[in-house]
């Protein structure tokens, strides 16, 4: 008996998964009145939190009416107060795949995360949103990169300051290569969280103002992050070669962690030396 109660628990892991959480929530909290038999909401006030018919909703948990839509799972997911990874399963069971990620309502980082980036004194790493705002950098990146604490935010974005901004530019070796990296990958991660205002209105901004983005931008190209090299000239100890890795935040899926690591032992002198405290600072 055990073992087909499991069957068919597999066979119906949507409608599980749901009637689980149904019964998590507090109804009194949740303005719903009257005595109980069980525990949590009832089906037909799920579906008026989610906006449904409750024939639709009771099917869906009885594993009958074929797959949701990822409309309907979103909604069911407001419905039950579910966090980020409990829509992402929602999705996975409810249709065999995970949603579109979601950029986050509130910018900055943890200051877990800020203090593992400030754990890599001699390699630079920076997070960025998927429209390519610097929201959060250590020293290194500081020193090595660029001075994010001496720019107001809007101006943190890469690829505003890769177009508009010279110094930026005169600090990469080729910057036709890294501006067309950078404009496919804005693309491609722009995509996947969703189309926003943000990026909207930061790609008109930079077609009326810099007619290489407008070209680049036309090309219609898409790249992933992922890793590679790059070497800049920096003002202080000449060329610095860089391998970069991009990496996935866990729970914040609108963000990436870029770390450059220094490609080569003279690389690594040269961060030494541009990270190394000024005799005052030392004294």
């Amino acid at each position: 008996m055990s073992d087909r109660l499991d069957a068919m628990q597999d066979e119906n892991r949507l409608g599980v998964f749901l009637k689980d959480r149904r019964q998590r929530l507090d109804a009194a909290a949740l303005g719903f009145g009257g005595r109980r038999r069980t525990p949590g909401l009832r089906r037909e006030e799920v579906a008026q939190r989610a906006h449904i018919s409750t024939t639709w909703y009771t099917w869906l948990e009885q594993g009958r009416g074929g797959a949701p839509s990822p409309r309907v799972l979103d909604s069911l997911a407001r419905a039950l107060m579910m966090t980020e990874a409990e829509r992402e399963h929602l999705f996975l069971v409810g249709i065999g795949h995970a949603p579109k990620a979601q950029a986050a309502a509130h910018a900055g980082i943890s200051g877990r995360l800020q203090r593992f980036l400030d754990a890599m004194p001699m390699i630079p790493a920076t997070v960025a949103t998927a429209t390519w705002d610097i929201i959060g950098w250590n020293r290194a990146a500081q020193l090595a990169l660029t001075d994010y604490t001496a720019l107001p935010p809007e101006s943190r974005n890469i690829l505003r300051r890769m177009f508009l901004d010279p110094a930026t530019r005169a600090m990469q070796r080729d910057w036709e290569a890294v501006a067309r990296f950078l404009v496919a990958t804005f693309r491609a991660e722009t995509a996947r969280i969703g189309e926003n205002a943000r990026a909207a209105d930061l790609v008109a901004e930079l077609v009326a103002a810099s007619a290489e983005f407008r070209r680049m931008w036309q090309d219609n190209d898409v790249q992933t992050t992922g890793e590679g090299a790059k070497t800049i000239r920096h003002p202080r100890v000449g060329e610095i070669t860089f391998e970069f890795s991009s990496f996935a935040i866990d729970g914040r899926p609108d963000l990436r962690l870029m770390i450059y690591n220094p490609a080569a032992a003279a690389d690594a002198a040269k961060m030494h030396r541009l990270c190394e405290p000024e005799p005052a600072a030392r004294s």
